[in-house]
């Protein structure tokens, strides 16, 4: 079997975190926007990120990445101000700093390390979809 590029990993690692984001916290495959409660289908809502995915350090950290609609994520640029107070909300007081602070680190992953990350969200994914 061929090795896979470095960008087809990421791009899978990105698709499977992102369905496990939309449906970690949906009921009966319903899910709710983070910043503006909008619910709908797990399928036609996004994975917002409070810190922008360039960053690899929070890119798939499970605080930083939270369920957006189209509208939030993208139309509104992920109402960033809406979306660290809700972190504070419900992780605790100054989660927010901490994920700024934190996407400011240099993260290296090697490609074992994305696969095994590609691994680990299909098992939780199975896991959800048993419940």
């Amino acid at each position: 079997m061929p090795t896979q590029s470095r960008k087809n990993i990421v791009k899978k690692l990105d698709a499977v975190f992102s369905t496990y984001i939309r449906l970690r916290k949906s009921k009966n495959e319903i899910a709710q926007c983070y910043t503006c409660g909008k619910k709908d289908n797990y399928k036609k809502l996004q994975c917002g990120h409070f810190q922008s995915r360039k960053h690899y350090s929070t890119r798939w950290d499970e605080t930083n990445c939270q369920v957006q609609c189209y509208a939030c994520n993208v139309a509104r640029y992920g109402e960033q101000y809406i979306f660290g107070n809700n972190l504070n909300a419900e992780y605790g007081e100054n989660t927010s700093d901490k994920l700024l602070k934190k996407s400011r680190d240099i993260t290296k992953f090697s490609n074992a390390d994305l696969l095994g990350k590609i691994d680990m969200y299909k098992n939780k994914i199975k896991d959800l979809q048993v419940i």
